[in-house]
């Protein structure tokens, strides 16, 4: 790294529990989201979606809509603007007649309200000529293939030694499968863009919920054949993302096509059951997992072959296997991804893709390996900690995963654990406990940052990051303080604006590393430069810039990944098939916090979420309908708080010098990773039953206690 990013300028800002910047803006309703920009003439869209699961259009009847008082236009396929052909072809809306899912949009009605629109939305008539379809996915489906790459671009095989040979000589062998369902983002905002075209500047602002503005400006630009510097992206507030708004999604592009064809701004507002069709969701995976082991636990053979979906609009492979290439010593390793094409809607990024559903499988399939050998599950996992990283063979930058796994069991008096299942009742109650490991990838990506130096003696760092509720703003104005060496509250922060100097989207845990280098290395020189200055500011003040491109974006040649270890205790009831979650620990390891306050908050967000990964939310694709039956927050269930116990979060101190200027790693997701396989490690150590399928509802446990 260059000596100005590595510069030693520690002050308190860094690492106290500062309160979010932009709490009060939203506890008071102050804060507004995208829908919420009531500029003048605005007007409303609603969009129109397909109700067949494969075909064409072969007719649109718009008459009745356009006769309701208020509605404005009807865009179809027949009259919408032309855009040029998306890369991401999620995004191709009202060009073609073709249907590739239920749920695409084939219309959307412009009107002076909401409710107008929406009236016209359902006023309007599409005859489709409907085809055969497949939405299934099954083990042995004929069209399965394996792809290059999975998402993240990762290989999607990757194999060392003779696993299949190691496996059959293995004196100790599990041969396991689980599935995961399709899982959805629901965030708290649903999905929604506010248009609004200046025809004699030809310049598109858009005020959309994004994790990246300065992707949606170039997606945007793109679509629409415009200079990128006539296009402006505000997403100042983004309520929630989990992967969902981490690229630009249909709503953003309806927006700005209504906008150009009325010449009004335009609104549109995605309602919730429409979400799944349309934004991504994590796909379902199917895990068949082998692990041979000596008799004293030393793992021979790691096998992880992960079957899933995509539809047929664009490729995407959820990285399921990729943990398995990642965690445990074992000179013998096949991971292999193979995927269906279907005609469903299309995966996304979803909450840790890959990991999440990896993992829970891994670590379950850990969890039988340790009852086979009679080994402690905690001990089997230090058993078999790797000195580098199995596939690469590379050194790891820092690894303290069986720090993780001591201080969790010391913190969860583990020693009490008893180590039969089904030991332990407190009348129709049974009581378990688990453990499982997490881990997840540190990722950087280039961006630029500017620092202002004013003549009042404050501070302002402008960078267009998305603060998605993770209380970015905040973080770095801490990080920006301690490269100043000034007070926080000396320093401002403007965000969430592509205007400002461009940024990478929020994603794979690394928007503070990558935004938080680029602000650091911004300030450090404005700090050298204060310090060679003498007499007055100017008016003006003073500025510095920062790209940290060719630096951020270098490989060090080391394994880059934080850690994690999480325990659990369950109580299951006999009688209603109900689990409990009386108690869920997580320890980190994942460099230096820089935020007590919001990492913990992360932390703890991302268990609750793996605690609704294991035990109330799934979705079905229902075979003859071709859709999601869960499409609301009325049936797809995410944990309320009765579901949630009082979650502990803690880290050890990490001290990684391979990692950015403020020796971070991403905290965002890791602690959905392992909590999933952590409750069902504790439900099969209550009631001696291995379920094999997420989630675990009462009715699939009531089948599993009696025998079903």
């Amino acid at each position: 790294m260059p000596q100005e990013d590595t510069m030693a300028r520690t002050g308190p800002a860094l690492g106290a529990p500062a309160e979010r910047r932009e709490g009060r803006e939203k506890v008071s309703g102050q804060a507004r989201y995208a829908a919420e920009f009531p500029l003048p003439g605005r007007v409303h869209a609603w969009p129109v979606p397909a109700t067949v699961v494969r075909g064409r259009i072969t007719a649109i009847d718009t008459d009745a809509a356009r006769e309701i008082p208020g509605v404005l236009d009807v865009l179809t396929h027949e009259n919408a603007p032309r855009i040029t052909e998306p890369e991401d072809a999620t995004l191709a809306v009202l060009q073609d007649p073709r249907v590739p899912h239920r749920g695409w949009f084939v219309a959307l009605v412009v009107a002076d309200t909401l409710e107008t629109a929406r009236a016209g939305a359902r006023a309007v008539r599409v005859t489709y000529d409907a085809e055969e379809y497949d939405v299934t996915l099954r083990p042995e489906h004929p069209d399965a293939y394996e792809p290059q790459e999975a998402n993240g671009g990762y290989p999607g095989r990757s194999e060392h030694g003779h696993p299949d040979g190691a496996f059959a000589a293995a004196p100790v062998r599990v041969d396991t499968e689980y599935r995961v369902p399709p899982l959805h983002n629901h965030p708290m905002e649903p999905h929604a863009s506010t248009a609004h075209w200046d025809r004699a500047r030809d310049k598109l602002t858009v005020h959309t919920s994004s994790q990246g503005g300065t992707t949606v400006r170039s997606v945007l630009a793109g679509l629409f054949d415009m200079p990128e510097d006539h296009v402006t992206v505000v997403a100042e507030h983004v309520g929630g993302g989990f992967g969902s708004k981490g690229t630009p999604r249909p709503d953003v592009v309806l927006a700005a096509m209504a906008a150009r064809h009325t010449g009004r701004p335009v609104t549109v507002n995605l309602p919730r059951k429409y979400l799944a069709a349309v934004v991504g969701h994590r796909a379902p995976t199917l895990h068949r997992l082998r692990l041979g082991a000596t008799a004293d636990g030393r793992l021979t053979t790691v096998m992880h072959e992960v079957t899933t979906c995509t539809s047929h609009v664009r490729e995407f492979v959820e990285q399921a296997a990729v943990p398995a290439r990642v965690m445990y010593a074992a000179p013998h390793l096949l991971t292999v991804h193979r995927v269906v094409p279907l005609d469903v809607p299309s995966p996304s990024w979803m909450r840790a893709p890959g990991e999440a559903p990896g993992m829970y499988a891994l670590e379950s399939a850990m969890d039988e390996l340790a009852d086979a050998l009679g080994e402690d599950p905690v001990e089997l996992r230090i058993l078999n900690e790797p000195d580098s990283e199995p596939e690469s063979g590379k050194p790891f930058s820092s690894r303290h995963l069986v720090e993780c796994l001591r201080e969790g069991a010391r913190r969860f008096d583990w020693a009490h654990h008893a180590p039969r299942p089904h030991a332990r009742s407190e009348g129709a109650l049974l009581i378990g406990t688990g453990v499982a490991s997490a881990t997840y990838p540190v990722l950087v990506f280039p961006s630029t940052a500017a620092a202002h130096a004013l003549p009042d003696g404050t501070f302002l760092v402008r960078v267009n990051a998305a603060d998605i509720g993770t209380g970015a703003r905040t973080v770095l104005a801490q990080v920006a303080a301690d490269a100043l060496g000034v007070p926080l509250e000396r320093v401002r922060t403007e965000v969430g604006n592509s205007d400002l100097p461009s940024a990478s989207l929020a994603g794979g845990s690394s928007g503070t590393a990558s935004w938080g280098w680029a602000v650091h290395a911004a300030c450090a020189r404005l700090a050298d430069r204060l310090a060679a200055h003498t007499g007055p500011l100017p008016d003006s003040g003073l500025v510095e810039r920062a790209d940290t491109t060719g630096r951020a974006d270098v490989d060090e040649g080391y394994a880059r990944h934080a850690f994690g270890a999480h325990f659990a205790e369950v109580a299951v009831d006999t009688v209603t098939g109900e689990v409990r979650v009386r108690r869920l620990l997580g320890v980190y390891a994942a460099g230096r916090i820089l935020n007590a306050r919001t990492a913990r908050s992360q932390f703890v967000g991302g268990m609750t979420m793996g605690l609704g990964m294991a035990l109330t939310e799934g979705s079905t694709m229902d075979a003859a309908f071709g859709d999601f039956t869960e499409s609301d927050l009325a049936s797809y269930h995410v944990p309320a708080h009765a579901d949630v116990p009082d979650i502990e979060a803690h880290w050890i101190e990490e001290d990684d010098p391979h990692l950015n200027p403020m020796g971070s790693k991403g905290i965002g997701e890791i602690g959905i990773v392992g909590t999933a396989a952590a409750i069902g490690n504790a439900v099969h150590h209550a009631t001696g039953i291995r379920f094999r399928e997420l989630p675990l509802t009462p009715d699939r446990v009531l089948t599993g206690l009696s025998g079903g």
